[in-house]
């Protein structure tokens, strides 16, 4: 668990960048974010990532399992999940304040060959990712916190950054992999891990979300039978793989209309359903509310950042 003094110190740099340059991106996928007010739930596809909060809370949902993160804790995703979060703790005078890193699965490949064992010495929850789901919720540590603050100083210096930024997200992922979650970490670098196989999955669907479901087409493309997927996809997303695309097909949806309010039929169809009644009844039982309806709640909700 963190001390208070480096989390307090970690927090006013990112407050401090935030208020110079408004939301920041110092490395490609990353983000810092503060803000002074809770968000409404939106759903939205996540990238493998680590989420760390630094002030206030946070709830993402996958599905029907709800995952809260707040102050000195974070969120790591390990592949593409379909996820619904919202800030439930901000205000003027204590904001929300949190920094957003991608998860690299090259790196942790990459370190997994330098260390010695099969087993990294020091991680724990070993097995837990081979029942569990593709994300977790742990406490940061001192040594993860320092190594994301001295990233974090180097965006001060783009000389510096190029030459020494690469060595410090190495440590950070290694700070992962020796951590908490270290099992479900280590998966996400094994090329043949069950991690890794659904991964391809997904990423397949994720083309083809707009297509008709074929599960044994789904099954030969990554190498699984058809029991054998349903039975791995469940386990890392918490859902089927038709469940999961027609997550997809909804939040899609759900985007287009927040950009810009359109033919409800025209936007079902978009995004793969050939009934509109279908895809209306669908997704007011995902949402709580018809299309329509939804999208014109949706102009004038906030949000925050993806997680």
């Amino acid at each position: 668990m963190a001390t208070s003094s480096i989390l307090t110190s970690l927090r006013d740099q990112v407050t401090s960048m935030v208020q110079r340059q408004g939301e920041a991106t110092w490395i490609e996928d990353s983000w810092l974010f503060l803000t002074s007010a809770v968000t409404q739930p939106l759903g939205s596809t996540s990238k493998p990532i680590l989420a760390l909060v630094l002030q206030g809370a946070k709830v993402s949902s996958l599905g029907e399992a709800v995952y809260e993160y707040r102050q000195g804790q974070f969120l790591i995703v390990t592949v593409d999940l379909p996820l619904v979060s919202h800030i439930t703790r901000a205000s003027v005078a204590e904001p929300f304040v949190a920094v957003g890193l991608p998860l690299r699965p090259d790196v942790i490949a990459s370190l997994l060959l330098e260390e010695s064992g099969p087993v990294v010495e020091g991680a724990t929850g070993r097995g837990r990712s081979e029942t569990g789901p593709a994300l977790a919720v742990s406490d940061a540590d001192d040594d993860l916190l320092d190594a994301i603050a001295r990233l974090l100083r180097l965006a001060r210096n783009p000389r510096d950054g190029r030459v020494l930024s690469p060595g410090i997200i190495r440590e950070i992922h290694w700070r992962l992999l020796t951590g908490p979650q270290g099992a479900l970490v280590r998966e996400a670098g094994t090329p043949d891990s069950r991690l890794r196989i659904i991964a391809r999955a997904i990423s397949w669907l994720q083309q083809n979300y707009d297509q008709p479901m074929q599960a044994d087409r789904l099954a030969r493309h990554v190498g699984l039978s058809v029991a054998g997927l349903n039975r791995h996809f469940r386990a890392v997303t918490s859902m089927s793989p038709l469940q999961y695309q027609k997550t997809l097909r909804l939040q899609q949806a759900r985007l287009v209309l927040l950009n810009s309010a359109g033919d409800v039929g025209r936007v079902g169809h978009e995004v793969g359903y050939q009934s509109v009644s279908q895809f209306s009844r669908e997704y007011r039982r995902m949402f709580g509310s018809p299309p329509s309806a939804d999208a014109a709640r949706l102009q004038t909700a906030d949000f925050g950042p993806d997680l």
